[in-house]
């Protein structure tokens, strides 16, 4: 009788602790997997779509667009929403602490996470940014049944994923009024940028010539390399920008960021840069034990010293 009770308790104990795991498993869950392009997309890459890994992290190389929703609980929600470009050269995607982590964490504070898994140029430079804009008017459209702010969508981007969502931040519309596509009508326009040791320039000196060559490809056609320039893109139009990088970056040196600050600055866009003395390049939500871990709640912070969140 002692043990038959002893079991019933543990196995209450048990349920209980499940009920827990469950719950909180729940509560970052991944809410909506979306097609950029339903209907195909207009070009095509020519690709097809193999995962491997690099560096311990899940990278694919990506032939079909999709966006993976993380919708905040209704109590938490701020009305604020960001859609996730991840890094990796623009050869791989490194999903996860780039990606997903990133969303969750967004969930968690109330604010909509979308990480776009964009396609991959392979030789075709107009495809990635293509697939970004198209992502911010599907979210832009979406926004009143996700609970979401249409003038509270910002875009974020590590390493060459920062220079895709700068690339949207400085070359975008503000959509076609006159179409009969209901996603075209919307703006394309990021309402502000978080940019994580970001590439920026493709200037020879100072660019990660990696990115660019897997862009634009190997020829140097300086036409084409200064329209993803983008210290050379900002307007008086490019939205806010939060900047996060390590002084002890040698893949993308911080030269990148701190041109495209004094760009920002000479529109007197608001824009704010915090360069650790340690952290290196493609920390994204790792935890290195240093100071740079810090970065998550130093935006979180600009965000409400913006109003873009409560």
């Amino acid at each position: 009788m002692w043990a038959l009770k002893r079991n019933k308790k543990n196995m209450k104990t048990l349920s209980f602790l499940l009920t827990l795991i469950l719950a909180s498993a729940s509560l970052f869950a991944q809410d909506k997997t979306l097609k950029v392009w339903p209907n195909g997309a207009p070009n095509d890459n020519g690709m097809k779509e193999p995962e491997e890994k690099f560096e311990g992290q899940r990278v694919r190389k990506v032939s079909e667009a999709e966006m993976y929703v993380y919708l905040p609980e209704k109590e938490k929600n701020t009305g604020a929403a960001v859609v996730i470009c991840p890094g990796g050269g623009y050869w791989i995607e490194a999903m996860d602490h780039e990606g997903y982590e990133m969303a969750e964490w967004l969930q968690s504070k109330g604010i909509a996470g979308i990480v776009l898994k964009y396609r991959l140029p392979y030789g075709h430079h107009e495809i990635p940014s293509g697939d970004a804009r198209q992502t911010m008017r599907i979210v832009r459209m979406n926004a009143k049944e996700w609970g979401i702010d249409p003038n509270k969508i910002g875009i974020a981007g590590s390493s060459a994923g920062g220079h895709l969502a700068s690339t949207v931040g400085t070359v975008f519309d503000k959509g076609n009024e006159n179409s009969t596509n209901p996603v075209e009508r919307m703006s394309c326009r990021p309402d502000f940028m978080l940019l994580l040791y970001p590439v920026i320039s493709f200037n020879e000196a100072v660019g990660h010539m990696g990115s660019r060559k897997n862009l634009i490809g190997e020829g140097n056609d300086w036409k084409l390399a200064k329209q993803y320039s983008n210290e050379l893109n900002v307007t008086a139009e490019t939205p806010p920008t939060f900047l996060i990088l390590a002084d002890d970056d040698k893949t993308v040196i911080p030269q990148n960021s701190v041109d495209f600050y004094l760009a920002l600055k000479k529109y007197s866009i608001p824009a704010e840069m915090h360069i650790f003395q340690e952290g290196g390049h493609g920390f994204g939500m790792t935890k290195k034990n240093l100071p740079v871990d810090q970065w998550p709640d130093l935006f979180y912070n600009w965000l409400k010293a913006m109003k873009f969140i409560n």
